[in-house]
């Protein structure tokens, strides 16, 4: 799934663009989900949804809860939930990056 505005691929942070690129080339299937990328609640279903569409997740994810920006354990317990594989990474010396003024990483 890809973030939407209308019927437009939404433009993405510049930090984001060459990996979302990749992907998409990668991609058998898009989806375009229309979301606002600043809204928690938005992309917490825009991710349940395509959970729902889902056959396995991968999660990138360090095991720490939900906060108001990082829903990641909020979307490997939804998956867990219905019965969707889970496999969760964490590459070893990994660390999340503290963020700066204005929320930028």
């Amino acid at each position: 799934m890809v973030p939407a505005q209308g019927s437009v691929p939404a433009l993405l942070p510049r930090r984001d663009r060459a990996a979302a690129g990749e992907l998409l080339l990668l991609a058998e299937h898009m989806r375009l989900l229309p979301y606002d990328p600043e809204g928690r609640d938005a992309c917490v279903e825009a991710d349940e949804r395509m959970i729902r569409t889902s056959r396995r997740l991968l999660a990138v994810w360090d095991g720490s809860p939900s906060d108001e920006r990082d829903a990641t354990a909020h979307l490997v317990a939804y998956a867990r939930a219905r019965g969707i594989p889970v496999d969760v990474v964490w590459p070893e010396g990994a660390a999340r990056a503290t963020r700066a003024a204005g929320g930028a990483r």
